[in-house]
């Protein structure tokens, strides 16, 4: 399924500009980044799990925010883009 992630993290602090990096890090493991915060991901049920665990560990939740958009696995016919397409398509062939 495609899962849209987003988030939203409090960088006024050293710690929370190191918070920031790691959320950042783990997204781009299990998807694209397709604008600053924002992550399309296709992920199974338990990879879908495994993220949300790893990112609730990493943030601070009285002043970091992460949402979860599950678009299903219909997402083609819900995913409009206009303008500049960066990064790599997900589910496209991987050639290094």
């Amino acid at each position: 399924m495609l899962v849209l992630i987003t988030y939203d993290v409090n960088t006024e602090s050293e710690s929370g500009k190191k918070r920031l990096r790691k959320v950042a890090k783990q997204c781009v493991n299990y998807g694209r980044r397709v604008q600053n915060s924002v992550f399309e991901c296709i992920l199974d049920n338990t990879q879908c799990l495994r993220l949300k665990a790893l990112l609730a560990e990493i943030i601070d939740e009285e002043k970091d925010s992460v949402r979860f958009y599950y678009l299903g696995n219909n997402h083609k016919t819900k995913v409009e883009h206009m303008g500049v397409e960066r990064g790599l398509d997900v589910e496209g062939p991987l050639i290094l």
